[in-house]
């Protein structure tokens, strides 16, 4: 008997998308994505995937960028200058687990030539609000929290990435790691008292 024209049709290709491509890689980690695995994973071939993303690193930079993309920054709130310590705090918490929950992530965060230009934009928008809400110059709030982030992002992942990569250590499990977390914890609240202490003096080196 003939197929009815009103049945679907039989071995239709998973559809490739954006998400699944950032799900998929979120999954693997970014430190063991290749093309193979990730087409596997979607259920395509790589030649398919090839077509979306034009190679390995583009492949990367797109989970980075979602990963980026989907953590959310600690909102912005408050009265003024007080209230920016407790929020550095916040951010520096947060962005210490997102580096911890993704390996491979910072160099995404840190370096201009790995980032992207949705990375960037939305690095920028949390500077102006910290600018608008705690009353300070676009500039300092930049360096503020640029100075922050990158010490915390570059620390933590020295940490966690240590772990990882020592056949004898594992994360999750070593005897020191509430140590190591505690004196981490200790630094970057020293980094931020230092800065904030700068920014009110309102050093005219700082721009």
């Amino acid at each position: 008997m003939a197929q009815s024209q009103n049945t679907p049709a039989r071995g239709r290709p998973p559809v490739i998308t954006r998400e699944r491509i950032a799900n998929a890689g979120i999954e693997m980690g970014l430190p063991n994505i290749t093309f193979v695995g990730l087409s596997a994973s979607l259920g395509v071939s790589h030649m398919a995937l090839y077509k979306h993303v034009p190679s390995l690193k583009e492949l990367k930079r797109l989970v980075a960028e979602e990963i980026f993309q989907r953590w959310e920054i600690p909102k912005v709130c408050g009265k003024g200058k007080d209230d920016l310590k407790d929020h550095l705090v916040a951010l520096v918490t947060s962005l210490q687990d997102l580096v911890k929950s993704n390996p491979g992530l910072p160099p995404y965060l840190l370096r201009r030539s790995a980032s992207t230009p949705q990375i960037t934009a939305k690095i920028g928008e949390h500077h102006k609000q910290v600018a608008d809400v705690y009353g300070i110059p676009e500039n300092r709030a930049r360096w503020i929290v640029a100075t922050v982030a990158f010490h915390c992002i570059a620390v933590a992942d020295t940490i966690y990435s240590a772990a990882e990569n020592d056949s004898g250590l594992e994360l999750g499990h070593v005897a020191d790691e509430a140590e190591v977390e505690a004196e981490f914890s200790q630094g970057m609240n020293a980094l931020i008292v230092g800065a904030l202490f700068i920014l009110n003096k309102n050093d005219d080196r700082v721009s």
